[in-house]
């Protein structure tokens, strides 16, 4: 695991334009047993630990028919990365790789993204497991596994039915 700010062989970091508001509005909170970055496991597993996921007034309404699905999509902020590097080497092997070839944190945009196992809601928290972000990360948005949702509408002409 890279140390913090750290560039290894072969990355390079390139100074980013002045960032735009693109109007983002955090909705909940993310709590997990991790506090840094080399505690915290490369990728979530459906069997570990269970982490909660706390949502902000006034988005606790939206939560309504979430107990429906077993599986979610956990969108969020990697509040603490870096977002400089383009080229990258994951493996401190040699091998350089540009950013967007790679699920590494450090990216533009650091939005990083779950599918967990949803274990219950209590009011606005879901008790999940398959995080592998921070405590404390922001929360950007939750949907339906998008391998297991099915549309509620019926298929409507001009639909690609190949897709």
């Amino acid at each position: 695991m890279v140390r913090e700010n750290e560039i290894r062989a072969g990355e390079v970091s390139v100074e980013a334009p002045a960032a735009t508001d693109a109007g983002l509005a955090f909705i909940g909170r993310i709590r997990t047993p991790w506090t840094h970055r080399r505690a915290a496991p490369r990728q979530g597993r459906k069997d570990g630990p269970p982490c909660h996921i706390e949502i902000f007034e006034p988005w606790v309404t939206a939560l309504q028919g979430i107990d429906a699905y077993e599986e979610l999509e956990v969108l969020y902020w990697l509040h603490l990365s870096r977002r400089d590097l383009v080229l990258q080497s994951p493996a401190s092997d040699g091998t350089v790789r540009g950013t967007f070839a790679l699920r590494s944190p450090v990216r533009p945009n650091p939005i990083g993204t779950s599918i967990v196992k949803l274990v219950k809601r209590e009011g606005p928290v879901l008790t999940v497991q398959g995080l592998d972000c921070l405590d404390g990360t922001p929360l950007v948005d939750l949907k339906p596994d998008r391998c297991r949702f099915t549309p509620l509408a019926p298929p409507q002409p001009g639909d690609d039915e190949t897709a």
